[in-house]
């Protein structure tokens, strides 16, 4: 059995869980969720937790489902009561970024600036040249903030770029160093 599914979740006050033909729905202060159950996985609730088990043991991927599974619910449970965010912070001459109404602009060096429409349940916070996007569904707010990062990464010889906060990027020195022979 797999070492993080056999660990119950212990559900969160203000929260519910309820199975319903073959989906686990939760529904928080924030919000709701769903998720459809891997069918070699058996999922039941009893004293304010959840319980996961497979339902065959010699199935072949049911033991990597079942901590898939859990870890999903764990993550759906925290998500609708506390939410998650990620924060991107943008360095560069004349890079910026702002809001227009739930839109994010950002000019970036392009001839144009680029616009990012949020995905329903996201919402983008610009603050200090860094940018927030948060959510309650954990793999969506991850996704957004790849595909903004996506759109300039960071480059290797000035640093240039969006970047997760506290990212570190490993800087090459340019020809100019190179040539005198090391970087001062």
């Amino acid at each position: 059995m797999s070492k993080i599914g056999k660990k119950p979740i212990d559900i969160k006050e203000g929260v519910t869980v309820f199975i319903d033909a073959g989906e686990a729905k939760v529904n928080g202060p924030k919000g709701m969720l769903t998720f459809k159950i891997p069918n070699a996985v058996e999922v039941k609730i009893s004293g304010g937790k959840v319980e996961l088990a497979q339902k065959n043991q010699e199935a072949n991927n049911s033991r990597e489902l079942l901590g898939l599974t859990r870890s999903i619910i764990s993550n759906m449970i925290d998500g609708v009561s506390l939410g998650f965010e990620k924060k991107l912070e943008l360095s560069g001459v004349g890079y910026r970024a702002q809001t227009s109404g739930e839109d994010l602009t950002l000019h970036l060096g392009f001839s144009h600036p680029v616009i990012v429409k949020p995905q329903e349940g996201i919402k983008f916070q610009v603050a200090d040249n860094s940018i927030i996007i948060s959510g309650i569904d954990k793999a969506l707010v991850g996704n957004t903030a790849a595909k903004i990062r996506a759109i300039r990464p960071p480059e290797p010889y000035k640093g240039k770029g969006i970047k997760y906060q506290g990212e570190v990027i490993r800087r090459k020195a340019g020809k100019a160093a190179k040539a005198v022979g090391g970087v001062k």
